[in-house]
């Protein structure tokens, strides 16, 4: 589920058009139903909030619930800054609560410096902070690598043309990655608010990254000026995930 999320990242040419393309910078919730098959198994949420200082701030929360709560519960938040107009991330944070695996994960971003500055602890218990391992690591960076909820929102906002493929790079992890994405083509997709038009977009991580273990991902976006993203899909071994967007506000 957490993975559900993760996109893509940044394309210099369309940097400081994203303001006035992107109204979801203005503040915007949407809410997503998780399913497993015909089985409900959670629910996600995506909100973005304008803050001081011509930053946005962006959440993802996601939970299960019903029997899969039961047994094998799932709780993760994320949190990220950008400055506008760049979409360049401050800071990115993760705390991931899933089963009995309880971690915290924090990018910093110093694009003077070159760096990263990647702080990963895992804890025994969260409650009483026992810390089961931590590790600090820095990486180099080139200056216009981006955060995976920072880039989804990025992309989100990009001209699309069919049949294109473009090449990113991103922080996740402990690595720097080298992302694709690619845009498939117009689908009509049954929406809670009706048919909707769609763009069919697939992020690709080349080499040993955050996507093998789900398998392919798929994001079907409105082609009108809101793009919401209105179905993620993501395969895996035993059949496919999907996020729908059954609730949203736009400020």
């Amino acid at each position: 589920m957490k993975n559900i999320f993760v996109f893509l990242l940044l394309f210099v040419p369309l940097l400081f058009a994203q303001t006035e393309k992107s109204p979801w910078l203005q503040g915007e919730r949407l809410t997503y139903r998780i399913s497993w098959g015909i089985i409900t198994a959670g629910e996600a949420s995506l909100e973005t909030k304008k803050t001081t200082g011509n930053k946005t701030e962006f959440y993802s929360l996601a939970h299960n619930n019903g029997a899969f709560k039961s047994i094998y519960p799932v709780a993760d938040t994320i949190y990220s800054r950008i400055q506008n107009g760049s979409f360049l991330p401050e800071v990115f944070r993760k705390i991931t609560h899933e089963g009995s695996y309880h971690n915290k994960s924090v990018i910093r971003f110093d694009r003077a410096g070159a760096k990263a500055w990647l702080s990963d602890t895992v804890f025994s218990d969260p409650i009483k902070r026992k810390i089961k391992r931590a590790t600090d690591t820095t990486i180099s960076i080139f200056g216009k690598e981006r955060c995976i909820i920072s880039a989804f929102y990025f992309v989100r906002g990009m001209d699309f043309v069919v049949g294109e493929k473009m090449t990113f790079s991103a922080v996740s992890g402990k690595k720097r990655y080298d992302l694709r994405v690619v845009i498939h083509g117009y689908e009509e997709i049954n929406t809670k608010f009706g048919k909707k038009k769609c763009i069919k977009v697939e992020p690709i991580l080349d080499g040993d990254g955050i996507f093998q273990a789900s398998g392919r991902l798929f994001i079907w976006f409105t082609d009108d000026s809101m793009r919401l993203p209105v179905l993620m899909k993501s395969e895996i071994v035993v059949g496919s995930i999907k996020a729908e967007l059954i609730d949203f506000n736009q400020k």
